[in-house]
């Protein structure tokens, strides 16, 4: 239905109707008592979203990802029971009492830290996005993702809680030959990533909690390094040792995966940072316009490894005209910035769009501009722009109607 000045005022007079209809018109059911207390809280049963997890009949249930459901977030936070996985050797079970931190290699002091012992240091509290290197990798090829979840859900959100890296490093007081740290995981491959010392003695934290509680064990309980604004696999979980080096070690995922193909045959090593990408959530692929013509909300997500973002811009028409959205406040730097922007549609079938900038100058280009800089072959740091296809029915897809 279209806009209509006076469908707001017969709204508004019938409100009153519908409560006395509500009132005298349901069945005058027994009162009864509710639920009881329990000790953990969980969602209501009629909410169903979910993370998208790998196919059932893989061969490697314990190697995979899966992905937050970004299409149906409010706000910036990911739920933690929502937050995206990837796994290279499964979930270890950890007992935080037994977890040890060993910093060691091109120090004076070499330390252990128990969990314990990091919780006496005072507590830093920030809010970070991670999201894996390969997120948005098939938007290269000939296969797009259908939803926000497929496309861009290896990405997420959420307020850690732990100790700054450069306070641990300062009391083991590092040799001045060192200038990488190898971080090494307490899973069953003993996942490891040579991380530069320059970023860990600016923003990086070796976090215990997420969200208010303890971090889950999917997202490296008791403990993980959080490097923010650089790829997931650098994030290294379950964290058992900081071992200080003049050189990268050349570790397996630092070699063999995780180094961005080039077009002249050639890889790129440690291209940590992740530059500026937004989507647009609502409406998204696999949702569908249901009240026809008239107002609605384009709504999204947008973020970057570099820094603050400053803007967001929507498309309607292709990426031939664009529109600021309002960014809600607060922005946090190197974390999720939700933008919204008004918007009437008029029925007719729409190419709609969002690009990303931030506090650098840097500005999201299109997939297509990125394939011609990288190649085809390129599988990481896919910050290309999503486009969204609205039909005329108000169904929306990932692909063009023919």
């Amino acid at each position: 239905m279209k806009n209509d000045p006076s469908r707001r005022k017969i709204l508004s007079m019938g409100a009153g109707l519908a409560t006395l209809t509500a009132c005298t018109s349901k069945q005058e059911a027994p009162s009864q008592v509710g639920a009881a207390l329990s000790p953990y809280g969980n969602r209501s049963p009629h909410e169903t979203a979910k993370r998208l997890p790998p196919p059932a009949d893989s061969k490697t249930p314990a190697t995979g990802g899966s992905r937050t459901p970004l299409q149906d977030s409010y706000g910036t936070i990911t739920p933690s029971s929502l937050h995206f996985e990837r796994h290279h050797a499964g979930i270890p079970d950890i007992d935080p009492a037994r977890h040890e931190l060993l910093i060691h290699g091109l120090v004076e002091q070499p330390l252990v830290y128990s969990l314990e012992d990091l919780k006496r240091f005072p507590a830093t509290t920030r809010v970070h996005f991670v999201e894996c290197s390969g997120n948005g990798g098939a938007e290269y090829t000939a296969a797009p993702g259908a939803t926000a979840q497929v496309s861009h859900g290896l990405a997420s959100c959420s307020e850690w809680t732990g100790v700054p890296v450069k306070l641990l490093l300062a009391e083991a007081k590092l040799k001045p030959e060192a200038k990488w740290v190898v971080a090494e995981g307490g899973d069953a491959c003993k996942l490891a990533r040579s991380i530069p010392l320059a970023k860990l003695m600016d923003d990086a934290m070796i976090v215990y909690a997420q969200n208010g509680e303890a971090i889950r064990p999917e997202q490296g309980y008791p403990m993980r390094l959080l490097l923010p604004g650089w790829e997931g696999n650098s994030n290294v979980k379950w964290v058992r040792r900081l071992h200080a080096t003049a050189e990268p070690a050349q570790t397996t995922h630092e070699t063999a995966y995780y180094t961005d193909l080039m077009p002249d045959g050639k890889s790129r090593q440690f291209s940590f940072e992740l530059e500026t990408k937004s989507v647009i959530t609502r409406p998204s692929g696999g949702q569908k316009l249901t009240g026809g013509q008239g107002d609605y909300e384009i709504t999204g997500l947008a973020w970057s490894g570099r820094g603050k973002i400053t803007r967001v811009e929507i498309s309607l028409d292709g990426g031939k005209t664009w529109k600021d959205a309002e960014l809600t406040q607060p922005i946090h730097a190197k974390a999720f910035t939700r933008f919204r922007m008004p918007w009437s549609w008029d029925g007719a079938a729409v190419t709609m769009q969002s690009r990303a900038s931030d506090d650098t100058g840097y500005t999201q280009v299109s997939q297509d501009e990125l394939a011609a800089a990288r190649g085809r072959n390129y599988r990481y740091h896919n910050n290309g722009i999503k486009v969204w296809y609205i039909q005329s029915d108000g169904s929306v897809s990932h692909v063009a109607q023919v």
